[in-house]
């Protein structure tokens, strides 16, 4: 049976359990479970990671641990009981593995192994902690170590910040608000600002010397100098090294390391050095003969320096190798550290020249304790210390040093009766009183132990030598008196023997009689002479002479006249000896009583260090003198007191505090002094009102903390004495002190008087009393002295700096021991809240005021259990009653003022702020119900609750927001959050109570209401976005507070009856901002409140419109916010249901009368939010692609076709052009920016500033964006549509007479003419695209669409793309229509092929002689339609000739807008299957082969191919195939009985086919016949096999002659179809005959790249899509495709689309073209013939016009023939009839006439503004909005007068008639949904505006006329419809309201 666990409730896995059995939980070693139920060995339970799972598991696999319950039951939660430290430890991991894992995913592998670095360090300190086997203080460096390793980890991961004491994770709910934020904070200055050590050392490891001339042993000295004042700073550091350089004793690291230590931050500067001097030891000169003399000398060798400052930057672990610089002459050797820092480096040589000293230097900070602990193996291993000279910055108690150190300056001696000078050495001894020589006294430097005697180095020939070597006597305290320094002088001879001969002698006596040491600086030494055997072991002897020249007697001259002397430096740093003699007569004071007033006159003139080198001995002088003769000196020595006092303060002594503080406790012994010290005391303080110098008063003043503290244990000492006596003599005293300082305090001086200012001192000193009184005085007692001492300072206080004095003292008051007791705070409260509140409500000294309320507030929460409870009660009652309204207005203040400039003010300024808010919620929280009740009572009037009210409100908005505390404060804003919710809960009821019904407030309930949507939105509440453990923490501790505070909302809501209608529509968008947030709960409260929005709004206006503008507008917004980040897409797809099939709601809407129109709302809201949705996920990624693209097309067509929201239409266009802008897609982004280019016109109405365009006029601005737009069109090589923008800008400046402009936009349409004619365009491929599946976006779900690929981009390459944006999809491999099962698919499929452009633009493409630069455009640009052929079989299939069954299925797909447009991809309209039987398609191979064949032929004849192998190939293609059976095949397959009984219908099919054939032999004899003249030698052979194939071919075909219709075709046919001229002039086939013609008699047409060369099916598969041409044919001609052998996906692709067209040729016009008509057809070149209505085309026309119109035919070809005149030119335009299409038979006799050629150059382009190099971009971009009719309409080819043309023109009615292109009606295509680019719709009733006159076009005209050449003059003779003249300046248009943006 399971019973639930009383005690095992926690524990380990110890091994891993599968949890095979029934109910069993699978485990992993390592998890931690909470046990629930046991049952015989089972347990029942959780693991921590996942509580949702539970199941059982065997005990044995457990290892239980202590745990503490908290909630027992069924909520219960369990908490290890182990050290805080290994809890957060273990909790910290978990969540670090699981992101340590992403960044590994998101290769940040730098911090990825940094964090595992980590984490592993952590592991292995928690085993140190857990083993529990470390000393205290190695488990609180253990711990230190872990918390900042917790701490670095958390920051580097965005983890929170996590609040600590002594490195326990602290409970918020435990400590009080401004304690918390004390800690927050202090955690957070820690990382941010470490605190600037103020003691620094250097660390000096000797490597080794390289040089190349060593071989002696050698002395290295380093020291720190200073440049500035040219003396050295420390003692020497001395290394010997060896022969080779390396040091001398290796196994001890102390002798070549040390420690600079006790530097201040003042030496760390660029003119502070280290300073090396090399002295060598050997002979005297370095190239002597080594067997010259054996005696060693001290010689010297080099010097070497480096700046402190160069170690600051460079990296610590270098080492450095200091260039040693060697001394050329030795006289300068003294100086030669001072030359190198003066840069003065020329006169030295470097020793060599990649020689130096190896060392490693290093600066470290911190006390030397702090070093201790942090370089341990540095100490272990061993260190010597080098001091400073003199004392560090601050002196330490207890330090001990007796430390003489003595410079050998320089000496001036005497030739001696020598021809040379001497080389000197001097000896030093110290010898103690008895003459003995002191062991190991004589020190070199730090690192070497000391020695008997010292050496100085010898200068070579020098009598005056300088030395200035240092050495350091440390000799003991005790043996100074007596001792004195002995120096021997030698001379060093370099002869034979080397000898050293003694020649005189200087002492100097350590001490003088009177007890001084020696003074310090420097001593001119007397030369004693001696001989070489003179004993100086008699010390007496010489010790009773004079020893300085200083100190001689008068009458010793010979002494004085003597030259020879020696100077030396001397300089005692010791904390026992002293030079001054005035400190010793104090000290003495009982030898000389008549001296004492003299010596404590003279205390003040000595310096500090002395006196507190004997501070306990001065302090027992002072007593003493006082005990003896208090009336005589009492205050005196009460002032030398108050110096000493004084001194302590300074920060050099301040540590000497403690030293006084033992010297009162322990030593102090004057039980009487207390009497004396009150009385003077009292003397001072009753003497300020009237003194006129306050100085000496203030510094008593100063020094009353001490004072007390000895008046207060001089009274404790005689009370133990004498059994309390005289105690209230002594409370009488104190109590007549207090007054007499109340009664100087209480006087009102202006800020600049001098007792004012002695005012502030004492109240500065004035709570550090406190303590000393409390050990005599009741808490009581002391806390009434301070209330009356505080009260008595005047209330109107002048001086500024007296309020912030009294506010510093109230401050200390707070924080002393004596306000933490509650007896005596309630005493000092009121004191203290009233000097607070007066400062709050003058916003002056807020840092001082929130340091105050802070401590006051933290105090609180303490008591909270304890028996002061009504107490603190009463505290929290008179806190709120006097500062909390100052404390909002206070906050309210802060926040509003501007930032300040600086880093550190704004530092401060947000200190502040942060202090007040931790105030503010913690008097809030500790408010309880009587205290709320109680507030609220408090207010007089509803108006004083209105302002509270709303002030609070505005106040926790404040609080709310994210800049209120750092980011990762998450706990802080928890707290935060829990006091609001709570405040607000006891605030509603006030709100219901007193604002409600008839006094309805609406500014307090908006305030309310907005307050909880902030508060509910914010991030730090979003528990979703945190992890497990985090929201568990979370749940546990504060419950989720959105719910509570939405459920608040819908309360306050329903309490608001008919008042509700003043919150519709301005609380929609907030309250939808609330379902946002992913939380069910929230959302079931907040949908009553949408239905109740709709039905109030219904019952008040009958609609919704309001509501819905409202809630698309914040949608938008809210997008733009950037809301929901990574949980983005879930968070909306869970909000979908609120208004889509949402029961609740849909429930509540279908009871309404307003069903319909609800639904429709919720049906369009929907709508909207599911596109908002795909554009915020696209928007995520990061690189431009196609799906960011669509998107914003998407969106942008929904705000303007179902929303009509103008400004968010253009808001959206822009963000769609910079996307294309970004991707380099120029024509694109033209395209985009020329809707909003639609939308204005040219005129002067003033538009405001909007996006990123100034205000500028209407004129302005769309002048602009045509410049950008043409710029965008030039990027993107699509030239033709920047010429016609470039013509209206043109027009534009011609009518404002601005020529400058005018010239620069002629120029660039003259430079964009240029680009087409020179250029060179790639062709992009087209490829059709379906997504299936429901996890596509919204947008593509479903749909298929017709891409325009990149440049170079094929069909692999774009699959590809494809799939690499989204990744997820799967491929199809086949092209046929998905079924359902994948439409409906829970996945993603792409099916993408290539598909072939049908350009509309036949009369380009039909022209012969047009250039194919400008036909590609045609080609590629202004596509709607695009095909697809699948081959299939259809029957049985015949082996032998698969012809016979060979189907093709075509598709042809209508696209909703024309590519290129402002995307590269728009979706598929309009499917269309056909079926080509196999007749057909074998009609359309052969037909397709023999235009290749022509185009070839004519290439070749033009020479416009440089090679003639393309012409070689197709010829061997044709040729071979039909040899080997290809038109055979054919032949069997249609020619025969069988077929032709059973089809009938196919007779004209199989005449025409008959008819192809004929004639593609007679093309191909042709071919052979050019091809014979131009064939080069070599390929003869290969000419003579294809002559001999064709003849075989001929018989094959049973051709012996050509029929004679075919005989008189000329092959050279002019419009491009061998049809069109069969029965013309006959001409003899031949081709020099062809050269006879015309230049322009044949066509070029483009060179075909695959040619077939071995079956005719082979032949077909290629020579489809190569095929460019045309035919009178437009069924036949126009569905030209790939042949059916061709099956695969990436067939289609290989081969260069195939350009048809339905339509012939194109309408044809007069040249001379009124001006208003000419700009009328241009401007339907740029709008899109689909458009709903636009400012161009404002009638669309119905189907049944639009077949009228597709049948219009231009009957005649204009052109500039001598015979005709212009009228007969003018009105062939008119002749139109309306035929059907099919009349241009296929049958050869039919058409008798050809058509003229058109002329090559003739095409509608314009220029681009700038004159910008070209930029690479797509050649075959075009405009959306251009119309689907020719953009180069051609006008008629001019010949010379000379020329005749080829054929005489045709008569009107013979002509075959084409379709119109160009009509002045627009042409609408069948089924379309109008596309959303242009800003007018149909029927639009906003906007009845008429068109301008320049955009209008008369229904009634006639087909507009071509364009002029352009070097004809714009203007023409010819007037149509009876307009003026147009040469004439045409007037500007009427503005008229387009778009106020």
């Amino acid at each position: 049976m399971w019973i639930p666990t009383e005690h095992e409730k926690y524990g380990v896995v110890l091994a891993s359990f599968r949890g095979t059995v029934q109910h069993g939980l699978p485990l992993e070693i390592g998890d931690t479970v909470q046990i629930l139920e046991k049952c015989e060995g089972w347990f029942r339970g959780f693991i921590l990671k996942n509580p949702n799972v539970k199941g059982i598991f065997p005990s044995s696999y457990i290892h239980l641990k202590n745990a503490h319950v908290k909630n027992k039951g069924q909520f219960e939660t369990v908490i290890p009981v182990e050290d805080s430290v290994i809890t957060e430890m273990t909790s910290t991991l978990r969540d670090w593995g699981a992101m340590w894992k992403q960044l590994y995913v998101k290769n940040e592998g730098d911090l990825f192994h940094r964090l595992w670095h980590v984490m592993n360090e952590i592991l292995d300190l928690r085993r140190q902690v857990l083993v529990g086997s470390l000393t205290h203080d190695r488990m609180r460096d253990v711990k230190q170590h872990i918390t900042a390793r917790l701490d670095w980890g958390n920051e580097q991961l965005c983890l929170d910040l996590v609040p600590r004491r002594e490195f326990s994770m602290v409970d918020p709910d435990e400590i009080s608000v401004t304690e918390l934020y004390r800690l927050m904070e202090h955690r957070h200055r820690k990382k941010e600002t470490p605190a600037p050590a103020s003691t620094h050392h250097l660390f000096v490891h000797v490597k080794s010397l390289m040089s190349a001339n060593l071989g002696e042993e050698l002395e290295v000295f380093f020291h720190i100098y200073d440049g500035r004042e040219n003396r050295p700073l420390s003692e020497r550091f001395f290394v010997k090294l060896n022969k080779s350089g390396l040091p001398k004793s290796p196994e001890k690291t102390e002798r070549q390391c040390t420690l600079f230590v006790d530097l201040g931050s003042s030496d760390l500067r660029k003119d502070v050095y280290i300073v090396v001097h090399i002295i060598r030891i050997g002979r005297m000169g370095a190239g002597e003969k080594k067997n010259l003399c054996s005696v060693q000398y001290r010689r010297p060798f080099g010097c070497a320096v480096i700046s402190i400052a160069d170690l600051l930057t460079a990296d610590s672990k270098d080492d450095h190798l200091l260039k040693v610089y060697a001394c050329n002459t030795e006289s300068e050797w003294h100086q030669i550290h001072e030359n190198l820092i003066k840069k003065a480096n020329s006169r030295y040589n470097l020793s060599g020249s990649n020689s130096g000293l190896a060392v490693a230097l290093q600066l470290l900070h911190g006390d030397i304790e702090q070093l201790r602990r942090e370089y341990m193996v540095l100490f272990t291993r061993g260190v010597s210390i080098t001091r400073k000279l003199g004392f560090s910055d601050v002196i330490m108690p207890g330090e001990m040093r007796n430390d003489l150190y003595i410079t050998l300056e320089k000496g001036e001696f005497e030739k001696g009766g020598k021809s040379v000078a001497r080389n000197v050495e001097i000896t030093v001894y110290v010898l103690d009183i008895d003459g003995q020589v002191l062991k190991s006294h004589v020190a070199a430097g730090a690192g070497e132990p000391g020695a008997d005697e010292y050496h100085s180095l010898v200068l070579y020939h020098n009598n005056s030598p300088r030395w200035a070597e240092h050495i350091k006597l440390p000799i003991p305290v005790d043996m100074f008196r007596g001792s004195h320094v002995r120096f021997e002088f030698r001379h060093c001879s370099t002869k034979d023997k080397g000898e050293k001969k003694l020649f005189g002698y200087s002492f100097v006596p350590l001490m003088q009689e009177d007890g001084r040491t020696l003074p310090d600086g420097n001593h001119e030494l007397i030369i004693h002479k001696c001989e070489e055997n003179t004993s100086l072991a008699e010390c007496s002897r010489y010790l009773k002479q004079p020893f300085s020249k200083a100190n001689l007697p008068s009458n010793n001259q010979t002494l004085k006249g003597t030259k020879e002397s020696f100077w030396i430096t001397s300089f005692l740093c010791s904390t026992k000896l002293t030079q001054n003699g005035d400190m010793l007569d104090l000290l003495k004071w009982r030898a000389h009583p008549e001296r004492i007033n003299d010596s404590l006159s003279k205390l003040k003139e000595i310096d500090g260090s002395e006196i507190v080198k004997f501070l306990q001995d001065t302090l027992d002088t002072l007593f003493g003198i006082l005990d003896e003769s208090s009336q005589r000196y009492g205050l005196k020595v009460f002032d030398s007191l108050v110096h000493i006092i004084n001194l302590l303060q300074d920060s050099k002594f301040q540590h000497f505090k403690p030293v006084m503080d033992t010297y009162i406790e322990s030593h102090f012994a004057g039980a009487l002094s207390y009497r004396d010290l009150i009385k003077v005391l009292k003397w001072y303080v009753d003497r300020i009102v009237d003194a006129e110098h306050q100085d000496h008063i203030q510094q008593v003043l100063k020094a009353s903390e001490y004072i007390f503290k000895y008046i207060i244990q001089s009274r404790r000492l005689f009370s133990l004495a004498t059994g309390g006596q005289n105690e209230e003599e002594f409370r009488v005293c104190i109590h007549e002190l207090f007054m007499s300082i109340r009664f100087f305090l209480s006087q009102e001086n202006k800020s600049t008087s001098p007792v004012a200012q002695t005012q502030a001192v004492f109240l500065r000193t004035f709570p550090a009393v406190y303590g000393e009184l409390l050990k005599i005085f009741t808490m009581r007692e002391v806390a009434g002295f301070v209330r009356e001492t505080l009260g008595s300072l005047p209330t109107a206080v002048h001086a500024d700096c007296l309020e912030a004095v009294r506010l510093q003292c109230i401050a200390k008051t707070v924080e002393s021991q004596l306000y933490i007791n509650p007896e005596s705070r309630c005493i000092l409260l009121p004191v203290v809240l009233q000097v607070l509140q007066a400062h709050m409500q003058e916003q002056r000294d807020l840092v001082m005021c929130a340091r105050i309320l802070t401590s006051m507030l933290s105090l609180i929460i303490k008591e909270e259990n304890s028996s002061a409870e009504p107490v603190v009660s009463e505290e929290v009652e008179l806190i709120v009653e006097s500062l909390l309204g100052d404390l909002m207005r206070t906050i309210l203040e802060i926040s509003n003022r501007p930032q300040p400039a600086g880093p550190t003010m704004r530092l401060q300024f947000q200190d502040v702020t942060g202090e007040f808010v931790a105030c503010l919620l913690a008097l809030l929280r500790q408010m309880s119900d009587r205290h709320y009740q109680q507030l609220l009572q408090a207010f007089s009037s509803k108006d004083n609750l209105r302002d509270f009210l709303l002030q609070i409100f505005t106040v926790f908005r404040i609080l709310i927001r994210p800049e209120m505390f750092p980011k990762d404060w998450t706990v802080m804003r928890l707290v935060t959050n829990n006091v609001i919710i709570t405040t607000v809960l006891y605030l509603s009821d006030a709100l219901r109570k007193n604002f409600l019904n008839d006094k309805f407030d609406y500014k307090v309930w908006d305030s309310y209401f907005y307050l909880s949507v902030i508060f509910i939105n914010q991030p730090c509440l979003q528990l979703e976005s945190f992890s497990p453990s985090k929201r568990k923490k979370i749940l546990e501790k504060y419950g989720d507070m959105r719910v509570m505070m939405g459920c608040e909302i819908f309360s306050m809501w329903q309490n608001l009856g008919e008042h509700k209608l003043n919150f519709i529509p301005a609380m929609i968008g907030p309250f939808l901002e609330v379902t946002l947030v992913p939380q069910p709960d929230l959302r079931n409260v907040m949908i009553p409140i949408f239905h109740d929005m709709m039905d109030w709004e219904q019952r008040r206006s009958g609609n919704f419109k309001q509501v819905e503008a409202k809630l698309i507008d914040k949608l938008d917004s809210l997008m733009s916010e950037g809301k929901g980040d990574e949980t983005y897409r879930e968070l909306f797809n869970s909000i979908i249901p609120l208004f889509g099939p949402y029961p609740s709601l849909l429930k509540k809407i279908e009871r309404e009368t307003w069903r319909e129109s609800g639904i429709s709302l919720i049906a369009t809201v929907t709508r909207l939010m599911e596109r908002l949705l795909d554009y915020r996920d696209c928007m995520k990624l990061g690189e431009v692609d196609g799906k960011k693209i669509g998107c914003t097309v998407s969106l942008l067509n929904f705000y303007k076709t179902e929303l009509n929201k103008e400004e968010m239409y253009i808001r959206y266009i822009h963000k769609l052009y910079d996307l294309h802008f970004k991707a380099q897609n120029y024509t694109e982004a033209s395209y985009t920016l020329l809707l909003y280019d639609e939308l204005l016109e040219w005129s002067d109405r003033p538009l405001r500033e909007f996006l990123n365009y100034p205000m500028q006029s209407e004129w302005q601005r769309k002048e602009y964006l045509h410049l950008t737009i043409v710029q965008n069109f030039d990027r993107g090589k699509c030239w033709e549509n920047g010429i016609i923008l470039c013509r209206e800008l043109a027009d534009q400046y011609e009518s404002y007479y601005d020529y400058r402009n005018l010239s620069k936009m002629r120029m660039m349409e003259a430079s964009l003419y240029d680009k087409i004619m020179d250029q060179q365009r790639l062709e992009p491929e087209f490829f059709r695209v379906g997504f299936y599946g429901k996890k596509f976006p919204f947008f593509l779900r479903n749909k298929e669409f017709v891409c325009r690929g990149h440049d170079y981009e094929r069909l692999e390459a774009f699959q590809q793309r494809m799939l690499n944006e989204f990744p997820h999809a799967i491929a199809m491999q086949h092209v046929n229509q998905p079924d359902q099962t994948i439409y409906q698919a829970d996945a993603q499929y792409l099916q993408i092929y290539a598909v072939t452009p049908i350009p509309e633009s036949q009369d380009v493409l039909q022209r012969d002689g047009v250039p194919d630069n400008i036909k590609s455009f045609y080609k590629f640009n202004h596509i709607w339609r695009f095909r697809y052929d699948r081959p299939f079989h259809k029957g049985t299939k015949d082996k032998e000739n698969e012809f016979k069954s060979l189907w093709v299925e075509r598709t042809t797909l209508t696209l909703v807008q024309s590519l290129p447009g402002i995307s590269r991809w728009f979706e598929v309209e309009k499917r269309e299957l056909v079926e080509v039987s196999p007749l057909e398609n074998a009609i359309e191979v052969i037909e397709n082969k023999n235009l290749q064949l022509r185009t070839l032929i004519t290439q070749c004849q033009s020479r416009q191919m440089q090679n003639i192998n393309p012409l070689t190939m197709c010829l061997n293609g044709v040729i071979d195939a039909a040899v080997n059976g290809g038109l055979a095949r054919y032949q069997e397959a249609f020619f025969v009985k069988d077929y032709i009984m059973n089809h009938p219908e196919d007779g004209d099919k199989i005449g025409r086919l008959r008819e192809l054939m004929f004639e593609q032999a007679h093309i191909l004899e042709y071919g052979l016949a050019v091809h014979e003249k131009y064939v080069p030698q070599d390929m003869r052979p290969l000419h003579k096999k294809l002559v001999d194939q064709f003849h075989l071919m001929k018989s094959s075909l049973g051709i012996q002659e050509f029929p004679a219709y075919v005989r008189a075709s000329p092959v050279h046919f002019t419009n491009g179809s061998p049809r069109t001229c069969r029965n013309s002039v006959p001409n003899i086939i031949s081709p020099d005959g062809g050269r006879g013609v015309a230049r322009r008699s044949f066509p070029s047409y483009p060179a075909v790249n695959r040619y077939s060369s071995s079956s005719l099916s082979s032949q077909a598969s290629n020579e489809v899509s190569n095929i460019t041409g045309q035919s009178e044919s437009s069924d036949e001609v126009f569905n030209m495709q790939p042949s059916p052998s061709t099956s695969s996906l990436s067939s289609n692709h290989s081969a260069s689309p195939n350009v048809t067209s339905s339509a012939p040729s194109s309408a044809r016009g007069s040249p001379q073209m009124a001006e208003k008509h000419k700009h009328s057809r241009e401007n339907a070149c740029l709008s899109p013939r689909e458009r709903p209505v636009s400012a161009i085309f404002p009638n669309p026309l119905d189907p049944a016009q639009r077949a009228a119109a597709h049948q219009i035919g231009d009957t005649t070809l204009p052109r500039s023939d001598p015979n005709l005149s212009a009228p007969d030119k003018g009105s062939s335009a008119k002749n139109m009839r309306s035929q059907s299409p099919v009349s241009a038979s296929r049958s050869p006799q039919k058409t008798t006439v050809p058509p003229f050629t058109p002329s090559p150059t003739e095409c509608q382009s314009t220029s681009l503004v700038s004159s910008s190099p070209v930029l690479s971009g797509s050649y075959s971009s075009g405009i959306s909005s251009l119309s689907r009719c020719s953009v180069s309409e051609a006008s008629g080819t001019e010949l010379n007068a000379g020329d005749h043309p080829l054929y005489p023109l045709p008569p009107p009615s013979t002509m075959p008639n084409s379709v119109s292109s160009s009509s002045d009606e627009p042409i609408r295509r069948e089924n379309k949904t109008p596309p959303p680019y242009s800003v007018y719709e149909r029927n639009n009733p906003r906007r009845p505006v008429p068109l301008p006159h320049s955009l209008s076009i008369p229904p009634q005209a006639d087909p507009p006329a071509l364009p002029p050449k352009p070097h004809q003059l714009r203007t023409g003779s010819m007037k149509l419809d009876g307009t003026s003249d147009p040469r004439v300046p045409r007037p500007r248009p009427l503005p008229r309201k387009v778009s106020q943006l």
